[in-house]
């Protein structure tokens, strides 16, 4: 185990865990991850992935600090409104673990990037807040063959789930986007902060659960949660052989048919939530 008397100290709750030890952070040192979008779930994902000493963590999100974005983007703070999201978040991340490299990507990902950032990293983490994103982000991490954790939030809801190259993809859950204006945006119908952070503590621990090979993967299963309710619930994501991205004749081999992310926001489909 590669680490010093201060990385002993900072990481010694994880050590303590069997299913974590020396040889499981070490690989969390090891690991990259991409986070895409530094806003309501990027936050708290970041936060933690960084807290748990992964490595290497890329932020990409091409956005500013507004006042209304701290309700629940609790990276940011109010002295930074105005600044770069991706550079106020690595502020708030090195602030609790300069031992954490970020990279940040000041852009806004699209069809001509998305393979080539994703290829720099182990892992995706996808909290951006638009469906041609997130589209985009399922394609990329397909074609890359890396592992995408998506999680999505609207109003009291939330949904997680993991996908695993060779595992059922996010076309497989939604083949395509609905159409424009049937979802609303958190704009037009708000969302409670507090669940933009549950989901992305969900999140985050899902992909430290990927990097250490521990627990049961959501890869296959969609969790969905209904805050007002506090219930969860789990529904099985079977592959859709048919599927245009990772079905038997697959028709998506590049990104070329994907456009400019529009700035929709942060919409959740209808019918997942109960």
């Amino acid at each position: 185990m590669n680490f010093s008397h201060e990385e002993i100290q900072r990481y010694a709750r994880h050590i303590l865990l069997p299913e974590v030890g020396g040889t499981g952070q070490e690989a969390l040192k090891n690991a990259s991850v991409l986070v895409i979008g530094a806003g309501g779930l990027g936050s708290p994902v970041a936060l933690y992935l960084a807290a748990a000493g992964v490595g290497r963590i890329g932020l990409v999100d091409d956005d500013v600090v507004d006042l209304s974005n701290l309700q629940r983007q609790i990276a940011h703070v109010t002295d930074r409104v105005g600044q770069p999201k991706v550079e106020s978040a690595a502020t708030a991340m090195r602030a609790i673990n300069p031992g954490t490299r970020v990279d940040c990507h000041n852009v806004r990902l699209a069809a001509g990037n998305a393979r080539a950032l994703v290829r720099q990293y182990d892992l995706v983490c996808d909290g951006s807040d638009n469906f041609a994103t997130r589209y985009l982000v399922a394609d990329a991490c397909a074609l890359e063959g890396r592992t995408l954790v998506s999680a999505a939030v609207l109003r009291f809801e939330g949904q997680l789930s993991t996908f695993r190259p060779g595992g059922p993809c996010y076309r497989c859950l939604y083949p395509e986007a609905p159409p424009a204006g049937t979802v609303p945006s958190c704009a037009e119908a708000g969302v409670f902060g507090a669940v933009t952070g549950v989901m992305g503590t969900l999140q985050a621990t899902e992909a430290l659960k990927e990097i250490l090979g521990i627990g049961e993967s959501l890869s296959g299963r969609l969790l969905v949660w209904d805050a007002l309710a506090m219930r969860f619930h789990t529904i099985t994501l079977p592959p859709d052989p048919d599927c245009a991205l990772c079905g038997a004749h697959p028709t998506i081999h590049d990104l070329s048919a994907h456009h400019e992310p529009t700035p929709a926001r942060c919409g959740v489909p209808e019918g997942v939530a109960p």
